[in-house]
């Protein structure tokens, strides 16, 4: 019941489970850390979260919900990292699409994207040219994948990429639970001159299903303060410039 609570809304509060189902916070908190054991969930002040595996991707409607306030720091610091850009690969997910909304108005750009929302968030823009890459939509995210998305990127020549994960480790690199997304982000990020990782704190040391790319990939990891300083040093140690937004 927890893990199902926790997939289902992103969080699990023990003083709120405690209310209502009548259980002592202790046995909570039990359960909680047996789930995180199992790597199902992720504890955090007060509860825990979902952590996503193979068999659970959050939806964007839950994403959403989920660390505004940093998920809006880190795309407003993120797109200061534009500079002479010409063309952008903006990748699936709620954090860039955040990016995409705070993309420069002052000089045209030609945006690539993965992902339905992004595309539908800037074709209105004037100064903005968008590519979709194609492909078979994923609900999840409503974005493009499979080898349709993979062959098109494979024909581009990118200035730069703003790539996102579902957990990043020094020791396993930056991963998804899905294969098929993976392969898209790969080819994104071969055909891209420069890639910058965005995500926040909470994905920090957590391992999904599939990598996609080690972090030294990455000319920078920008993320938000909640991300130990002395963490974001061993990243710089790891040959990862880290910005703390």
């Amino acid at each position: 019941m927890l893990l199902e609570r926790a997939r289902r809304t992103g969080r699990v509060n023990v003083a709120q489970v405690s209310e209502e189902l009548h259980l002592a916070a202790e046995t909570i908190r039990r359960d909680l850390k047996d789930l995180e054991r199992q790597g199902l969930v992720r504890r955090v002040y007060g509860g825990a979260v979902a952590v996503e595996r193979l068999s659970f991707e959050s939806a964007l409607s839950v994403r959403s919900t989920r660390r505004q306030a940093q998920k809006n720091r880190i795309a407003a610091s993120a797109v200061t990292f534009v500079k002479e850009a010409e063309s952008v690969y903006i990748d699936e997910g709620f954090l860039p699409s955040l990016v995409a909304h705070q993309l420069p108005a002052d000089r045209p750009l030609t945006v690539v994207t993965s992902s339905l929302v992004t595309a539908q968030a800037l074709v209105e823009r004037p100064e903005i040219t968008v590519l979709v890459v194609g492909g078979r939509v994923r609900a999840e995210t409503v974005a493009n994948v499979d080898h349709w998305a993979v062959a098109m990127l494979d024909t581009l020549v990118l200035d730069l990429a703003f790539m996102g994960g579902n957990g990043m480790s020094i020791e396993r690199g930056v991963t998804v639970p899905d294969g098929a997304v993976a392969a898209v982000k790969s080819a994104a990020m071969r055909v891209s001159r420069r890639r910058i990782l965005i995500a926040d704190s909470s994905k920090y040391g957590m391992d999904s299903f599939v990598r996609f790319a080690q972090l030294d990939d990455f000319e920078r990891l920008v993320t938000d303060d909640g991300l130990p300083m002395d963490q974001a040093a061993l990243l710089h140690e790891h040959g990862v410039d880290v910005t703390r937004a």
